[in-house]
């Protein structure tokens, strides 16, 4: 009995982490007024310079952000930036850019 209480729990568990870990565009959009400088306003970059973030897939957006913040990803204005950043501004932001037009291709 004890083993089924335990397999139920850590199923319930694993299954509710993606949720947790959910961004919030709109909180992201709040955190990503220092972004704007370089990545435009909604992620639309006005130079080619820098990248365009708008519309680009959220999970590749906060695996990039989490490497610039380990600095397993090095680009000296990134890792900085990144550096204080949480899973959830990470989650937050990449939600936020991922919900803005920009790229063309999307999946």
């Amino acid at each position: 009995m004890n083993t089924r209480i335990f397999l139920a729990t850590a199923i319930l568990a694993l299954v509710a982490l993606p949720a947790a870990a959910a961004g919030n565009a709109a909180a992201g959009k709040a955190k990503s007024t220092v972004c704007a400088s370089c990545h435009g306003a909604d992620g639309n970059s006005p130079t080619p310079a820098f990248p365009k973030l708008a519309g680009q897939n959220d999970d590749y957006l906060e695996h990039a952000l989490k490497a610039y913040r380990d600095k397993s990803r090095v680009n000296a204005i990134m890792n900085g930036q990144a550096a204080n950043l949480s899973d959830q501004d990470i989650a937050d932001l990449a939600a936020y850019f991922a919900s803005q037009s920009g790229l063309k291709y999307k999946r």
